[in-house]
């Protein structure tokens, strides 16, 4: 029976790690991929606006 014991652990933290995979495969692009993709682009616009303001506007 010891090595039921000794194989256990590493059986379920496969299980449990090949079930994580999938839920990471499964989530995504689907409906989710085109608001993330805004945020993104949102995020990014903000950060270009703000690079291109003028440093100093009363110059």
């Amino acid at each position: 029976m010891d090595y039921v014991s000794a194989l256990l652990p590493p059986t379920v933290m496969a299980v449990f790690f090949i079930g994580l995979i999938r839920v990471i495969v499964k989530t995504q692009g689907g409906a989710n991929k085109a608001k993330e993709d805004a945020a993104v682009d949102a995020a990014l616009a903000r950060v270009e606006a703000t690079r291109q303001a003028p440093a100093n506007p009363d110059a």
